[in-house]
């Protein structure tokens, strides 16, 4: 008698319950997916940057890379 009765608020607590639950997980893949996305953007741009250096210092001869990593990537480079 008292199952019959309670029964549908048991049901309806459980369809709460799962219906939470799912969003939830949506929610999170959806996450996921756009940090994910914005990794892969973060690891072109990256590739496309080390690309274009790769180029540039192919054109160039080997004194005006010295020349230039002298100048960039040298402590006190002013004073040589």
């Amino acid at each position: 008698m008292i199952w019959q009765r309670i029964w549908p608020y048991l049901a309806l607590i459980a369809a709460a319950f799962a219906a939470f639950f799912g969003i939830r997980q949506s929610g999170k893949a959806a996450g996921k997916d756009a940090a994910r996305r914005e990794v892969e953007q973060i690891n072109r741009k990256a590739r496309e940057t080390a690309r274009n250096v790769e180029h540039e210092t192919a054109s160039m001869s080997d004194d005006a890379i010295t020349d230039e990593l002298m100048r960039d990537w040298v402590r006190n480079s002013q004073k040589r």
